[in-house]
């Protein structure tokens, strides 16, 4: 099978011919059909993500694909159905293993595209805004990077849940992107003062900032009392410094947040989240936004999409 790795950090990625992978206990063995791609593959790359595997290694957190194999012990699961799955590596392969635990059925009639996707983008969005922030009807959400991959969602579903949307991204055509989202409202970050144009709006009690830097530092300034802060990712490559004052004179909170890190500690918070969005999606709610389709012996091409931030909603590469 043919699978893109990388031989140690900071090194190029390749395709290379592996032998087909054997389920262990508990794992399922699946035959890839579509990966998602993310920002947290680019840290991967270079061993600066929270997970730290060591090279060499098979890029690709959010494979899609059909169960050919079953390990001991596997039960709730049978060979040809079709499912989705959340891993740090190995989704970039034409086949692959993975654990069961970490694997939920597709929905009748959602595409393997739509499924590689779905769940870290939407997952990282509404876990944060419903169990992290706990934010309510009416309140005003200031999403930064609000075309990108997670921040699309982000726009998507706080709509769903009744906040005031306010969408920051750079230029026209990614901002109407966001308004057909659902944004209430846009900023161009590239002629917009961030700050100012929030305060007009009335300020944010809820911030989603992927990309951390000037962005977040104009977020919080533009932060009402009380306001909740999501620190989701840096996008920018530049991770603010929260001078701790400010915190104490707004009586704002700043939320370290990794959507992932619920697999370790509260799987279930992120579970529900899931059965939750996928109810949504069945209800035709959720539209997954899939900004470019491109090949696995293209993979290269699809992460220059990431690391140049030219893709809107997300990169999904097809095997």
């Amino acid at each position: 099978m043919k699978a893109y790795q990388i031989s140690a950090f900071d090194s190029p990625a390749k395709l290379v011919d592996l032998p087909d992978p054997a389920p262990g206990p508990g794992e399922i063995a699946m035959e890839i059909h579509a990966c998602g791609l993310n920002f947290a593959d680019l840290l991967m790359m270079r061993g600066k993500y929270q997970e730290r595997p060591e090279p060499p290694l098979t890029l690709g957190m959010e494979p899609a694909g059909v169960i050919t194999a079953l390990g001991t012990g596997v039960t709730g699961f049978e060979i040809g159905q079709r499912v989705m799955c959340f891993t740090t590596t190995g989704g970039l392969a034409e086949a692959g293993v993975f654990p069961a635990e970490r694997c939920v059925p597709l929905p009748e009639g959602m595409p393997f595209e739509d499924a590689a996707a779905f769940q870290v983008a939407y997952g990282t969005s509404h876990l944060a805004l419903d169990h992290k922030a706990r934010m309510q009807p009416g309140e005003n959400l200031l999403v930064t990077g609000a075309a990108g991959g997670v921040g699309l969602t982000a726009v998507e579903s706080g709509t769903l849940m009744g906040a005031n949307v306010i969408a920051c991204a750079r230029g026209a055509d990614k901002l109407e992107i966001c308004r057909q989202a659902g944004a209430a409202h846009l900023i161009d970050s590239d002629t917009q003062d961030l700050r100012d144009a929030v305060k007009a709006l009335g300020g944010a009690d809820v911030v989603y900032d992927a990309v951390g830097g000037d962005q977040f530092r104009a977020a919080m300034r533009a932060a009402n009392p009380e306001a909740r802060l999501l620190a989701v990712g840096f996008a920018s490559g530049e991770v603010p410094q929260i001078p701790a004052n400010h915190l104490l004179v707004k009586n704002i909170t700043v939320m370290g947040y990794w959507w992932g890190g619920y697999l370790n500690f509260r799987p279930r918070v992120l579970t529900d989240s899931l059965r939750e969005l996928l109810s949504w999606y069945n209800r035709g709610k959720l539209t997954p936004h899939i900004g470019a389709t491109v090949p696995l012996a293209e993979a290269e091409r699809a992460y220059d999409l990431l690391r140049a931030r030219k893709s809107t909603g997300k990169v999904v590469v097809t095997m």
